[in-house]
């Protein structure tokens, strides 16, 4: 066993966990956090990215006592996240929720895009959800709802 210290949205904790476990089985088995999907187990699909010091990175493929140190938010952290409540409607409105399963990764990715690339386009958000496998919606509703909270934030901005 090897001691772990990290912060999990928002909370310090100290754990003893097998080198070998991933952060996804970390945060699923002993947090209880199950927002965080585990698809491929290989880091292709997306379903499990969460964010670790700011940055989404897919926790099936992370070793969790490789984030000591560091802060992890999983998708049950991003209630009151003005940009995340902007996401969930949007996705709503534009249909880009279907059977769910990839929407916490989706979700947090598209916080990404809209914070680090504000001025990005259809071609750009397509590019950047490359990582992130959904079966079910097709990529339209998803493009449009990360489209339309970016201009959304962009007509909010001081001129």
């Amino acid at each position: 066993m090897t001691r772990l210290e990290l912060k999990v949205n928002g909370k310090a904790i100290s754990a003893d966990v097998e080198p070998r476990t991933h952060l996804a089985d970390f945060l699923r088995e002993e947090r209880l956090l199950t927002g965080t999907n585990i698809g491929c187990e290989q880091g292709v699909c997306g379903a499990c990215t969460v964010m670790i010091d700011g940055a989404p990175m897919r926790s099936c493929i992370v070793y969790a006592v490789a984030c000591s140190g560091a802060e992890v938010r999983s998708i049950e952290d991003f209630d009151d996240d003005q940009v995340m409540v902007q996401l969930r409607a949007a996705f709503s409105a534009e249909h880009a929720l279907q059977c769910g399963y990839c929407t916490p990764g989706m979700l947090a990715t598209a916080r990404d895009i809209v914070l680090r690339i504000p001025d990005a386009d259809e071609a750009r958000i397509r590019h950047e959800l490359s990582g992130n496998l959904c079966r079910c919606t097709g990529y339209v509703g998803l493009v449009k709802a990360i489209a339309r909270v970016l201009e959304q934030r962009r007509e909010t901005l001081p001129a």
